[in-house]
């Protein structure tokens, strides 16, 4: 069955009686270059166990399957799961769980129904949680080999952005620190049935085993990021004493005369470099936790 085919798509969707779900953000990827690019670009081989997200009527699946050593997808729709079991019969090495992956334990999921090793990730994202689900994901790097997803195209260049420019924020930093990202395609709206309203981008993130940076307290350093670029617009010294209670001006103007930087500082010109040593320079100045 050939999901790239808009007909086929029509066809099935109209014989179960569905339509493309807006609260699921659910546009179905028809474009068979770029499908067999996502497939290409995620490195997956016959020894992997790739878990999908979001696998709608199963066009990227059924090239998974035959790519990947085994294919966990799963669904949040549950109206989407007959479909699935339709369009993917005779692909014995899938195993389909409606589910919402915000809610799931993946390790436990991994266990279940993986072999327990490292995961290979692919999935055509809801835009509108898209950085909930690639944060989550992240944070379970001990366990990820690698992110290959498909997002809307200015959360991409975010993701990839540097220091500086206007689209570099606290989803730069987090993505470059447990990851290096690389845009692997872009994809324009007419690949999608129905056609989302914004062009896309494929986004491989190759999963960092180790950080990028060393620190003596990653939940401190994050929260300076989030604090940092929730008031983009003021002095470091302002972002950091207004939105992390208990950190005083004196002691983040310590730590910006430390590293040779001064107190009207933009936070928004800082490397994860500097981050990790504004960090680090901040715990050693204190016996109290933050």
């Amino acid at each position: 069955m050939d999901l790239s085919d808009g007909r086929v798509v029509r066809g099935i969707m109209g014989e179960f009686g569905i339509s493309a779900q807006k609260k699921y953000g659910q546009n179905f990827l028809t474009d068979t270059d770029v499908l067999d690019r996502i497939v290409e670009g995620s490195g997956i081989t016959g020894d992997d166990t790739v878990l999908e997200i979001g696998p709608g009527l199963g066009a990227l699946t059924q090239r998974l399957a035959s790519a990947a050593g085994r294919v966990i997808a799963v669904e949040i729709d549950r109206a989407l799961i007959p479909v699935l079991h339709r369009t993917l019969e005779g692909c014995d090495n899938i195993e389909i769980i409606n589910a919402d992956i915000l809610e799931c334990d993946l390790r436990e999921l991994n266990e279940k129904y993986g072999t327990g090793g490292r995961l290979k990730v692919t999935a055509n994202l809801p835009y509108y949680i898209t950085t909930p689900i690639v944060l989550k994901l992240l944070e379970h790097s001990d366990m990820i080999d690698s992110i290959t997803v498909m997002v809307q195209k200015e959360v991409a260049v975010r993701m990839q952005a540097d220091p500086g420019s206007k689209d570099y924020g606290a989803l730069s930093l987090a993505v470059q620190y447990y990851s290096d990202p690389e845009v692997i395609a872009e994809v324009p709206a007419d690949s999608f049935y129905p056609s989302p309203a914004v062009d896309s981008a494929v986004i491989r993130l190759d999963v960092r085993h180790e950080p990028i940076v060393d620190v003596p307290d990653e939940a401190m350093l994050f929260k300076l990021i989030r604090a940092t670029f929730n008031m983009r617009r003021k002095t470091l010294t302002n972002a950091l004493s207004a939105g992390v209670p208990g950190l005083t001006r004196e002691r983040i103007g310590s730590a910006l005369e430390a590293m040779g930087k001064s107190p009207t500082v933009r936070g928004e010109t800082f490397t994860l470099y500097e981050f990790a040593e504004l960090t680090t320079l901040i715990c050693e100045n204190t016996d109290n936790k933050i």
